[in-house]
């Protein structure tokens, strides 16, 4: 009998939630009806964003991250406001003669269906065109709010505590914050994400005191009603700013006296770190993973250790996952209509067979070909990846602490899991601009690769990362190499797209991989660095020997789903979320009646 013969079914259909009540109900929070509205939505605030349909494409993981949790809303029907710039340069990778070069392309909000509405104007001392245009789009529930003007720049322009890094914060939390008040909008809770979006909440502020609320009570109302989300692990890498930056472009845009007080008191030696601010002006406070909200380093004004509650990233299924692999989950009765996994999921894995995982990567595959024939290799040229061989990859932000270039340490020990095995191995991602040692070692892996026939013919560095490219690999491939260095990764969510499409992954305990202890999957240890090499290595032999046994990859699919698959859904995520900035009411006991005793005279 043809194993795949079961597999003659349509592609995935999404089951239609009727409205945002349904999943109210099924979280526990039927009163968010009366407190989320179109016109009092959940508002969340960022400085990246990566949603290549709508044409917004700044960011990295953040980005990416932001792009999905508007869709999780969107499909949930949470009423939910994306306010972000609109950059309006589009930046790509070039790899000519071995080596990265980047050009830019000009992109429009209008050429995307955004819809002009007005301008708002922030007050700079810095630079000259202080007026940006407010455009908005949208979809089903959701919303798009950006910024955009001339001098915007790209993301993180600049200096990272220079004056343009600051003008872009300031103008995305005070122009944002107009221009939701000229759309109507009043926020139920602000979510803000790095502590680039802090002068939203400081702008909140400035417009309670301004209307006649005394600094106390403000302060109070606006950290009630701000979540502070960290994506980043320590304090001192956040950026740092001198008082004179503030006197030149915060203060202009402050209309009350006492919150001007207020916020040159936060200066230590005539400096300030602008999480300070979100740490003063927020009550709830989260990181993106278990480790992460544990070993973050932040610390208030009194120097007392913040703490974080811990809210794992998650993904859009949808957006990720190959269709006929959630249709399977449906069939399995393994998610529900939310995306959320089912109360026996993990009973309800044990019906996936070798049959079912081998069609469904075999499908993946094609797909993955089909993506990479529009794509270009370090020499300029398409590549197909065989159907009968092995498919490692890496498809990560090319970041030092990411270690891309761990692989190819050892040459021949990457050159013999190559051949042994019948294996390929893609490796894809953009070095961030400026980052010099990063420039150095991709040259260095692609003259490594270039130099060595059998790594020439079997690894493959594919140009201008993105959405659609990463997308294909997490469907296509066989094996993901998830190995930054432990203590670094706040979260990540590459590896989350991995498990959801049924790859092996191969990680170092770090991020979300480690919400589970002991992690579900091959994981790199070692007390140096040599030895994580080491380890890795025989990882990549045992996910080959995996990928050839059936009973072998049954039980490890399994395992690796039965641990991840609560994890990483972006439903779990949004519920979280919600759970966390909405708490149940506390409910008072009924006080005894007092009864007054009269002494026995």
């Amino acid at each position: 009998m043809d194993p795949y013969i079961y597999t003659e079914k349509p592609k995935y259909q999404p089951h239609d939630i009727e409205d945002a009540s349904e999943f109210y109900d099924v979280i526990e929070r039927s009163s968010l009806t009366h407190q989320l509205s179109e016109n009092r939505p959940y508002v969340y605030w960022t400085m990246e964003i990566y949603d290549k349909s709508n044409g917004i494409k700044g960011g990295g993981g953040l980005g990416v991250l932001a792009a999905d949790t508007r869709r999780v809303a969107e499909k949930l029907e949470v009423p939910f406001v994306v306010v972000t710039p609109f950059y309006r340069s589009e930046s790509h990778q070039k790899i000519t003669d071995l080596a990265q070069e980047e050009f830019s392309e000009s992109v429009s909000p209008q050429d995307y269906g955004f819809e002009y509405i007005d301008e708002v104007f922030v007050s700079s001392n810095g630079f000259p065109d202080a007026s940006l245009s407010i455009f908005k789009k949208t979809l089903g529930s959701t919303q798009f709010v950006t910024i955009s003007e001339p001098n915007f720049g790209q993301l993180y322009e600049g200096d990272g505590s220079g004056d343009h890094r600051l003008y872009q914060e300031v103008a995305l939390g005070f122009g944002g914050y107009k221009a939701l008040k000229l759309l109507g909008i009043k926020p139920a809770v602000i979510q803000l994400n790095e502590t680039a979006t802090i002068f939203a909440a400081l702008a909140r502020l400035d417009e309670l005191c301004a209307n006649g609320m005394n600094l106390y009570e403000a302060i109070v109302y606006v950290r009630k009603h701000t979540l502070y989300t960290n994506h980043t692990l320590l304090q001192a890498a956040e950026p740092e700013f001198h008082r004179a930056q503030f006197e030149k472009l915060v203060l202009p845009n402050i209309k009350s006296n006492a919150v001007r007080c207020w916020l040159m008191e936060q200066f230590r030696n005539d400096r300030l770190r602008p999480n300070l601010l979100a740490i003063e002006l927020t009550e709830a406070k989260n990181g993106v993973s278990k480790l992460h909200a544990r070993v973050a380093n932040f610390r208030d004004r009194n120097n007392d250790k913040v703490k974080f509650q811990a809210i794992t990233n998650g993904i859009d299924l949808e957006t990720w996952v190959l269709p006929e692999t959630l249709q399977t989950y449906r069939d399995h009765d393994i998610i529900d209509k939310f995306g959320l996994p089912t109360n026996d999921f993990s009973e309800k894995l044990d019906s996936l067979s070798s049959a079912d995982l081998r069609y469904l990567k075999k499908l993946g595959r094609k797909e993955l070909n089909r993506v990479l024939l529009s794509r270009q290799d370090q020499y300029g040229k398409s590549i197909q990846i065989p159907e009968n061989a092995i498919l490692f990859d890496f498809k990560r932000r090319f970041a030092n602490y990411k270690r891309p270039y761990m692989p190819f340490e050892n040459p021949d020990s990457l050159r013999q899991i190559l051949i042994s095995h019948n294996a390929h191995y893609i490796l894809t991602g953009k070095v961030h601009q400026g980052d010099v040692t990063m420039y150095q070692k991709l040259l260095e892996v692609l003259k490594l690769i270039d130099s060595d026939p059998v790594l020439k013919e079997r690894v493959h560095y594919i140009q201008d990362y993105d959405e659609e490219l990463g997308r294909a690999l997490a469907i296509g491939s066989d094996a993901s190499i998830n190995i930054p260095i432990v203590g670094l990764e706040a979260c990540g969510t590459s590896w989350e797209k991995d498990v959801a499409n049924l790859k092996i992954l191969i990680s170092t305990s770090d991020g979300g991989v480690a919400d589970v202890q002991p992690i579900a999957c091959l994981e790199v240890t070692g007390r140096n660095y040599e030895a994580e090499v080491s380890s890795l290595y025989v990882n990549m032999h045992k996910a080959a020997a995996i990928l050839k046994n059936d009973q072998l990859l049954e039980k490890h699919i399994r395992h690796q789903l039965s641990n991840y698959l609560p994890i990483i859904s972006g439903a779990r995520m949004m519920k979280d979320y919600l759970k966390f900035i909405f708490p149940k009411p506390q409910i008072q006991p009924k006080k005894e009646p007092q009864i007054k005793r009269i002494p026995i005279q």
